[in-house]
């Protein structure tokens, strides 16, 4: 009988926590602002800094996808697409191991009833006091919001190259 009650009270603990976080959670998408700060801010760390994974998965839909694109050593563009757990197990030790930081330096936003589109400009560091990024380039984010919040559905990126430098029209101070 003490079993019992231990384990009914560990998962009636377990239900409360995961109310209590859920809804700390849902606060980060209910605006396309929030939901893309916590996109840059949930990867973003100092070297041994854990990272919410958590929070990364509630963000994107259980369909969505993350797709690094560049050149590769034979000179051909291509693409690789990742679940939100391939992105975390491939990536994650070394954003844990390095440091890395992404920030945000220009949007551009368009939307057309539920969908929105976002090219955003970002540029990353492997500790937030780096004075210069060791890399930056463009996230093209496509998300949904379904009326009650907002889901990342893919997040499709290139970093810039001396042969692909980013526009001025993604860069800050440009008028669009």
């Amino acid at each position: 009988m003490k079993k019992h009650i231990v384990l009914l009270f560990a998962m009636f603990s377990f239900t409360i926590s995961s109310i209590a976080q859920s809804e700390i959670y849902l606060e980060k998408v209910q605006t396309l602002d929030n939901t893309i700060e916590t996109l840059y801010a949930v990867i973003s760390g100092e070297k041994g800094e854990e990272r919410d994974w958590d929070l990364l998965r509630f963000l994107f839909h259980p369909e969505a996808k993350l797709i690094p694109s560049g050149k590769s050593l034979s000179g051909t563009f291509g693409a690789r697409y990742m679940t939100v757990d391939d992105y975390i197990n491939g990536s994650g030790k070394w954003l844990v191991e390095n440091g890395f930081f992404e920030n945000e330096l220009h949007r551009k936003v368009d939307n057309f009833g539920n969908i929105t589109h976002v090219f955003s400009t970002y540029e990353s560091f492997h500790s937030a006091s780096d004075k210069a990024p060791f890399m930056r380039g463009i996230n093209s984010i496509q998300l949904l919001n379904d009326g009650n919040r907002w889901w990342i559905l893919n997040v499709y990126w290139t970093q810039e190259t001396d042969d692909n430098p980013i526009p001025e029209e993604y860069l800050p101070n440009h008028h669009d």
